[in-house]
């Protein structure tokens, strides 16, 4: 499972990283960024909890 944030659509919430600090967090340009090219199995669902609450969809977890 990959995650991958738009950084054109974030809008820098912070939200992500608060769900999930183990797959996400804030970039230097204040928006939010993937840490981990494949999102570990124990995280999966934080992961996805994370993408289900960005509140501008820019998060994918395929």
């Amino acid at each position: 499972m990959k995650a991958n944030v738009d950084k054109d659509t974030c809008i820098g919430c912070g939200l992500c990283p608060d769900v999930c600090p183990e797959v996400f967090q804030m970039d230097d340009d204040g928006k939010a960024k993937a840490i981990e090219d494949e999102v570990p199995s124990v995280e999966e669902s934080s992961a996805q909890e994370a993408a289900d609450q960005c509140p501008v969809n820019a998060i994918s977890v395929e």
